[in-house]
């Protein structure tokens, strides 16, 4: 039984049917080539018996490959003419005797394969003008091919990336100190995810494009028990960050059911869609009764973390970094700042700050009653030993006239 054609796939044999008619042949193809095999990978045929998708050859026998190396012309009325062209194994089995072919080149200029369309006898009438009908029909193939196949490179490059983290246990997993802001105590840390910075990308990409090759998942599961190896190194809490999709999985569900839940925080992105939250809250509510607890993370960036924060009733919200940055200096973030924490300490909830750079962000967020921050006024990402336990310099509660008047 043939197997069942994609979408482009019968988008291209709608072209076959086209060029196989018109030009009155009995066999049209669009081919593949490799390098050592040709592949007809969608064949119209008026004997699909004999004819039919799935068939490889090898590729220098083939008159497509010599039509490419200029050793045959593109147009052949009658084989029988040409002692190269009658050498070749398509010349005895089947008995091709006439074809038109021409290459499926792509928009950066490389070949991809050719488009074919060959007859079991001669054919006188065969020109340069059917030539140029295969043309037209080869640059339209190339449109409908060109997506599916950029999609299946750029897959198989993420998932050639991935494999040696994925062998070698998950990625670096480096902490980051959060701090109350009021006594400089460190009371916790963010478990953060590092890949090779050769790759030139972000950990939220990363793990974005694992997901989209079905590795997400995996990955997390991996940076997660690489998280929650520091507990044993550290003191206060561990904060770690997992997705409401990967969150639900049975790996992961098992991972955390066996961690010292009362040092644990877990982050769910206000980013991250939830598909089903009464799943989401069965999965974390006995995990809750035993102490685990829940921050809502990057508050402020979008419009889903309202939601979030009403159906989930997390212990922490952490403020994005985009109101923290210039709070000191900007009135609007300010006044922004100071509702989130008015909304947040009534439903009984702690705020952390993120990304706070500078002493002066440092004292506003303190003089606007959020509870904790994390950013590089603190420390920056590294290993469990950089970590301090002792009180951080405390600023003064002394702020300038002009920021007092926004609190």
């Amino acid at each position: 039984m043939r197997r069942q054609r994609s979408a482009a796939e019968q988008q291209i044999a709608g072209l076959l049917q086209t060029a196989r008619r018109s030009l009155g042949m009995s066999v049209a193809f669009l081919s593949r080539m490799d390098g050592t095999t040709q592949h007809l990978e969608v064949v119209d045929s008026a004997i699909p018996v004999v004819f039919s998708d799935g068939i490889t050859q090898v590729q220098e026998t083939t008159f497509c490959q010599l039509v490419l190396d200029g050793r045959l012309p593109a147009v052949m009325p009658d084989m029988r003419t040409s002692p190269l062209a009658m050498s070749l194994p398509v010349a005895r089995i089947p008995r091709i005797r006439s074809y038109v072919t021409t290459p499926v080149r792509l928009s950066d200029g490389s070949v991809y394969g050719t488009l074919c369309a060959f007859g079991f006898t001669s054919d006188p009438e065969l020109t340069s003008r059917d030539k140029a009908l295969m043309d037209v029909l080869a640059s339209a193939a190339a449109v409908v091919i060109e997506p599916g196949l950029r999609e299946r490179q750029q897959r198989a490059e993420i998932e050639h990336r991935l494999d040696p983290v994925l062998a070698q246990g998950g990625p670096a997993v480096v902490l980051q100190p959060i701090v109350d802001l009021s006594t400089g105590e460190r009371r916790g840390a963010e478990a953060l995810s590092r890949f090779p910075a050769g790759w030139g990308l972000t950990s939220d990409v990363v793990f974005a494009q694992a997901h989209g090759v079905g590795l997400g998942d995996h990955l997390e599961l991996l940076a997660l028990r690489r998280a929650a190896d520091h507990l044993a190194a550290v003191t206060g809490y561990v904060s770690m960050n997992v997705s409401p999709a990967s969150l639900l999985t049975p790996g992961c569900l098992d991972l955390l059911a066996g961690l010292p839940l009362p040092r644990v925080v877990l982050e769910l992105s206000e980013h991250d869609q939830v598909e089903d939250y009464a799943a989401l809250r069965t999965a974390l509510d006995p995990l809750r009764a035993r102490g685990l607890r829940l921050a809502v993370d990057d508050v402020g960036a979008g419009f889903s973390s309202l939601r979030h924060i009403v159906v989930t009733a997390p212990d922490m919200i952490k403020m994005d970094r985009s109101i923290v940055t210039d709070v000191d200096t900007d009135p609007v973030l300010a006044k922004l700042a100071r509702a989130l924490v008015e909304f947040a300490h009534g439903i009984g909830v702690r705020v952390v700050a993120e990304g706070v750079e500078t002493a002066a962000e440092h004292a506003m967020l303190r003089a606007l009653g959020v509870d904790d921050g994390q950013g590089w006024h603190f420390g920056r990402p590294g290993s469990a030993d950089l970590l301090w336990d002792a009180p951080a310099a405390v600023p003064g509660a002394a702020l300038p006239a002009q920021m007092q008047e926004w609190l």
